[in-house]
């Protein structure tokens, strides 16, 4: 039964991957381990910088 379960866990976090759902934590392990002199982004400034950037240079993608 433990087998399952961290199929199902290694499934749904390649799923969050995928749709980018884990872009604030790889921004964070990013700013802290890069020398930035201020603080980090909340989270909210994180997704709306994120979603002006999409919206100014558009990408391939599905939507």
């Amino acid at each position: 039964m433990n087998a399952v379960i961290r199929g199902f866990r290694g499934f749904a976090g390649y799923i969050r991957a995928v749709m980018g759902a884990d872009a604030y934590q790889k921004y964070l392990a990013h700013h802290a381990a890069s020398a930035h002199s201020g603080p980090a982004m909340t989270e909210r400034e994180f997704w709306r910088d994120r979603m002006d950037r999409q919206d100014s240079n558009p990408q391939g993608r599905c939507c």
